[in-house]
């Protein structure tokens, strides 16, 4: 599969990239309007940092408990359902009145349920593509991503102003709802990928497989944390910058965008495996230039530039699929979802730790280099001739693993 028209005539893709399209505007303009109303109540950056991203954390939990029922449930009635439960949850967050720790609490439920529903969406996403065409598919995915966020922050931003961050919440919700909608009525009902019951046993011992292989761990590793810390230096931009958050949440967007268009697209196969790690320092070496705190020009052409790196992730996702087999890939591209979801909690809650103590300028800079230092020592680990270095893990007893 090499061209868009290609992709989108395959049965089922369209619904599924509307769904997962209107999910991340709704993400996007929720999360926008619950750090503002966080921040103005608290007038902490951490809090604020964590409202946006810290429902990230809670993916670890969902993903060594739930994440085994993945394949285990039908993928529409699962995606259906996920996001009316979202939709109630952000409903539920502009109650007036809602105490910040019952808004926390929201947020970590919905955290949990948000790891089972990468393992539900990635897993449907390689039934309804052929592997070869899968990289295309999710690069689409990602400019879609990019695009949504783009929209989403600008218009959050809009609505934050004219309706108030609670009313805000209700727009987000009542996307959530159009993306159930969407879900229930396009994507067609297919049985789950995997027969037996779910259990946090079962998603234990697949784990435990998946990340038994050297070569595995260090694409899992260079999947989550390198881009979890950048994300804790995205996490304050709304006290870096207050009247300006989201025109740099927009730019930011705009170069995730730029690059997933030219690595999924244009990036000859023979260099895949080479730019993983350079495109990974590239998002973090730009934010150095935070600790000079720049005025709001030189700090936009940094985020774009930097945010360029996340199609790093494209590239190692499709290492991550060479080296899992099929019945594994549902469970493996949820676990990439989950752990790189909480380690950009991790990320935003770190950030957030260090700019109360610092300034949110410093802070960036800080977690910039850290970020580059991992990229630095996960970068042998990444190289193409570890590819296949280990066997990949099989199915228990003659059954498809979650």
């Amino acid at each position: 599969m090499r061209t868009y028209q290609e992709l989108f005539r395959t049965p089922e893709f369209t619904p599924f990239f509307l769904t997962a399209s209107v999910a991340v505007a709704a993400q996007t303009v929720s999360g926008l309007a619950l750090g503002t109303l966080i921040y103005a109540a608290t007038g902490s950056p951490l809090l604020s940092a964590l409202a946006m991203f810290g429902p990230s954390l809670a993916q670890l939990v969902g993903a060594t408990t739930l994440l085994s029922a993945a394949d285990r449930l039908p993928p529409r009635a699962a995606m259906t359902g996920l996001a009316l439960l979202f939709g109630l949850g952000t409903a539920v967050q502009a109650v007036p009145g809602l105490p910040v720790w019952a808004a926390f609490a929201v947020l970590l439920g919905l955290g949990m349920i948000a790891s089972l529903g990468g393992g539900v969406r990635w897993g449907l996403l390689n039934e309804i593509l052929a592997r070869d065409g899968y990289l295309l598919g999710r690069s689409v995915l990602n400019m879609s991503t990019g695009t949504m966020q783009i929209c989403g922050f600008a218009v959050g931003g809009v609505l934050v102003t004219a309706l108030s961050p609670r009313g805000t919440l209700l727009a987000g919700a009542a996307l959530h709802l159009a993306a159930a909608a969407v879900a229930r009525f396009g994507l067609g009902h297919r049985p789950p990928r995997a027969a037996g019951r779910p259990s946090v046993a079962e998603t234990w011992r697949n784990n435990a497989l998946l990340w038994s292989a050297g070569p595995r761990r260090s694409v899992f590793l260079a999947l989550w944390v390198p881009n979890g810390l950048i994300v804790g230096c995205e996490s304050l931009f709304v006290p870096y910058a207050p009247r300006h958050a989201g025109l740099l949440f927009a730019f930011a967007a705009l170069g995730m965008l730029a690059g997933d268009t030219l690595t999924g697209r244009f990036v000859p196969r023979r260099w895949r495996e080479r730019l993983g790690a350079p495109l990974l320092l590239l998002l973090a070496v730009p934010y150095l230039v935070f600790a000079l705190h720049p005025a709001l020009p030189l700090a936009v052409a940094a985020v774009v530039v930097a945010s360029v790196g996340y199609s790093a992730s494209l590239l190692l996702q499709e290492r991550l699929m060479s080296l899992t087999p099929e019945a594994s890939s549902g469970h493996a591209l949820g676990l990439h979802s989950s752990g790189m979801l909480a380690m950009q909690g991790v990320g935003a809650a770190l950030a957030g730790a260090v700019a109360q103590r610092t300034s949110p300028s410093t802070a960036m800079a800080v977690m910039a280099v850290l970020s580059a230092s991992v990229t630095l020592a996960l970068a042998p680990g990444l190289r193409p001739g570890r590819r296949h270095d280990h066997t990949s893990p099989e199915p228990a007893h003659g059954e498809a693993t979650a």
